[in-house]
């Protein structure tokens, strides 16, 4: 196999995540977190799928010019349209990569490409000269190779190195392996591939079994040495492999592995608040790594034990993976030139004076009502004045909502509409759901609700709340996200921001929707 002496960490949250039902990103929003995962030190970041809208395109292109200590990537199907338009977009990038792929399964070859095998072999091999005429760093995916053939894995992938790739990916697109088989099957390929240490070998692992992460190690146990993952595990359907439980699993049983990643680790749970943040996917308290009870003992046992020896019960320290490292950084007393530092320290930049002036603004005003202001809070101002900054049809200027035992609440809000202010009521069975009908007494939007859902952003009965909203409207599904220390604003900031995304409209072609 091609000599790594490390084990690549491959990050699609920008793609795959970002095909997850309602967390699309912007321009800025995947800046913003392509910019942690390069202090991550994530190393490559698959940036999006150009050729899917011009918005893809213009976000990867941007990734490109910013990020300079990760190879930037996209993804292309093995079209030359796709291909030169992903080379377009990775030009700028210190390392690019084009990321080219075809299905291999015989199910797909069959009743989605209605292919031949020669002819699915034919062109990946164009495929990939073509890519390798643009760059020099060119990844190779059989799409669904966890039901492919292996003889046939072993064919196109040769041909595949022959035309020179020098990475190949063996997805499990549906999710389908078992963690002993699928380590096999790595195994045969490295073993009956006459070229094989040309290229490194990857895996890219779906969770609809519960096995992403399971599956992937068995690979790299056998030998892969490139694994495609996502900040929080997210990804379309069930997920991907999270990228936290692969670093952390090989980091902590290095008697098993052999090998280690170049992961900061320290940044990881600050990567996962802002995905979170960003996207509007909460991570589940009992998530593994990032979890908020993923270091918490209430066992009485278990507390005792690790107060006399934390290894007893903690095979990590919370310390480092970037828990208790952003404790108080900033109060009321703090400057702005304390502000803008700390938020640079987070990846955060503001593009004109006016948006990093707002942001101090509402700053200075969480101190008022809070304490104690932690990096979480600081994310989810620059994601509120980011959103804010955005042009938007709809926008809330004020309200006031009324929840008394025994009296049916009411909401009054007062909107704009395309810059229009408009004022408007309405009861409901509680005080959120007051705030959503007078809404939409105004908007009338159509859209159905589909999700509510309140965090904390920090600790306390101060902290901010953090609400995600989700609304589909014929088949398109968005996510808003607002905070705020009133979690009735916070609810409506979600909402209107969800209704902006549904106007604002857009296509995004689906990458593995193939017109070969």
């Amino acid at each position: 196999m091609a000599a790594s002496d490390h084990l690549v960490i491959f990050d699609t949250t920008l793609r795959d995540g970002e095909q997850s039902p309602g967390a699309t990103m912007n321009k800025n929003e995947k800046l913003r977190i392509a910019k942690v995962l390069e202090k991550l030190r994530v190393d490559v970041i698959e940036a999006g799928f150009a050729i899917a809208s011009q918005g893809d395109f213009e976000a990867v292109k941007a990734i490109a010019e910013s990020i300079k200590d990760s190879t930037v990537c996209s993804l292309a199907r093995a079209l030359d349209k796709d291909i030169d338009r992903a080379a377009e977009a990775v030009r700028p990038a210190a390392s690019g990569r084009i990321h080219t792929f075809i299905a291999t399964s015989p199910i797909h070859m069959q009743h989605k490409l209605q292919m031949q095998p020669d002819e699915v072999v034919e062109q990946a091999v164009r495929a990939v000269k073509r890519a390798r005429s643009h760059v020099d760093d060119v990844e190779f995916s059989c799409e669904d190779a966890g039901r492919s053939e292996l003889d046939f894995l072993c064919r196109i992938i040769e041909a595949a190195i022959d035309a020179g790739a020098t990475t190949i990916n063996i997805p499990d697109t549906v999710g389908y392996a078992i963690p002993e088989q699928f380590g096999e099957t790595i195994r045969q390929l490295l073993n009956r591939i006459p070229n094989a240490d040309k290229a490194i070998f990857s895996v890219h692992c779906h969770n609809d079994l519960g096995l992403a992460v399971a599956n992937s190690l068995a690979a790299v146990s056998s030998g892969a040495r490139q694994v495609e993952c996502t900040i929080n595990g997210l990804g379309e359907r069930a997920g991907n492999a999270s990228l936290e439980e692969i670093v952390m699993a090989v980091r902590t049983r290095q008697d098993l592995f052999h090998i280690d990643t170049r992961i900061d680790t320290q940044h990881i749970v600050p990567a996962s608040r802002l995905v979170s943040t960003i996207t509007g996917f909460p991570v589940q308290p009992n998530k593994a790594i990032v979890g908020a009870n993923a270091f918490a003992h209430e066992s009485g046992i278990h507390q005792d034990g690790v107060l006399k020896h934390r290894e007893t019960y903690e095979i990590m320290r919370a310390q480092d993976v970037g828990w208790h490292t952003n404790s108080l950084v900033l109060g009321k007393h703090s400057g702005r030139n304390a502000f803008r530092t700390r938020l640079l320290e987070l990846g955060i930049q503001f593009e004109t004076e006016t948006e990093l002036n707002e942001a101090f603004t509402r700053f200075k005003a969480l101190a008022d009502l809070k304490h104690e202001i932690f990096d979480e809070d600081l994310q989810a101002i620059a994601s509120d004045t980011k959103q804010k900054e955005e042009i938007g049809r709809y926008g809330l200027v004020c309200m006031q909502v009324c929840s008394e035992t025994g009296v049916v609440p009411k909401a009054k809000l007062t909107l704009t509409v395309d810059g229009d202010e408009h004022t408007v009521e309405a009861e409901g069975s509680g005080p959120v759901d007051a705030t959503f009908k007078a809404i939409e007494s105004l908007v009338d939007s159509g859209c159905n609700l589909q999700l509510y859902s309140v965090n904390n952003i920090t600790s306390g009965t101060d902290a901010q709340g953090e609400v995600t909203v989700r609304l589909e409207r014929g088949g398109r599904i968005v996510n808003g996200v607002g905070s705020d220390t009133d979690i009735i604003i916070a609810s409506a900031k979600a909402y209107i921001e969800a209704l902006n995304l549904i106007a604002a409209g857009g296509i995004r072609q689906h990458p593995q929707v193939a017109d070969v």
